[in-house]
């Protein structure tokens, strides 16, 4: 069950969600027009430095408050809070009038190079492609990136694409990835002021 409050005025784009099932219990709170201030608590201790990157270079202020099966392993953890995550940008973004749309960064981080580039055109999509030589960074399972970045694509109704360029070091990798995957959010979610209504030939996204 998810509960939705969120505003449309463009300097209030913000949402609130809430999603509690028998494995995992989720409060999402953002503001799309933030500073980048974040207060995140997931259990897992390098998934939460990933949402706090996240929430410094997209420029949201985002509460996440999870409590998972951890006991079992993180994968409703990390998948449910990417559907929450997904859930509170589309609800924030409302009918998306006036935005850019589409936002694309190539991130460097040492060694690696990360590209992300996102559309929230509604219709969603993932391409996926990184590769980690460890099975775990910190205490995440490395595929449960993966499956972060597919309930987030889904759930939003975005097209993401995340691609490695370059890189070896899991860790850099990893928040190469989060952080690219950011700066693409800020850009799409940006509004133009050239912009009348959506900018779709449709009319609608």
């Amino acid at each position: 069950m998810c509960k939705y409050a969120c505003g449309m005025i463009r300097n209030m784009r913000t949402a609130e969600v809430s999603r509690k099932t028998k494995e995992t219990d989720i409060y999402i709170k953002i503001n799309l027009d933030g500073t980048g201030k974040s207060d995140i608590s997931t259990g897992i201790g390098f998934f939460d430095h990933m949402l706090i990157s996240f929430a410094k270079h997209s420029f949201i202020d985002l509460e996440v408050k999870v409590k998972g099966d951890l006991q079992v392993d993180g994968h409703h953890t990390v998948e449910d809070t990417g559907i929450v995550l997904g859930e509170a940008l589309k609800q924030a973004l409302g009918d998306k009038a006036g935005i850019k749309r589409y936002g694309s960064s190539i991130l460097p981080m040492d060694e690696t190079l990360v590209l992300a580039a996102v559309d929230f055109c509604g219709r969603p999509y993932l391409n996926y492609n990184l590769t980690f030589t460890m099975p775990r960074i910190g205490e995440l399972d490395s595929e449960l990136i993966r499956e972060f970045f597919y309930a987030v694509s889904y759930s939003a109704a975005m097209n993401l694409h995340i691609k490695q360029l370059d890189g070896t070091n899991c860790h850099h990798i990893a928040e190469a990835a989060f952080k690219a995957f950011a700066k693409a959010v800020d850009e799409a979610k940006t509004v133009d002021p050239r912009v009348s209504g959506t900018l779709s030939t449709k009319g609608s996204l």
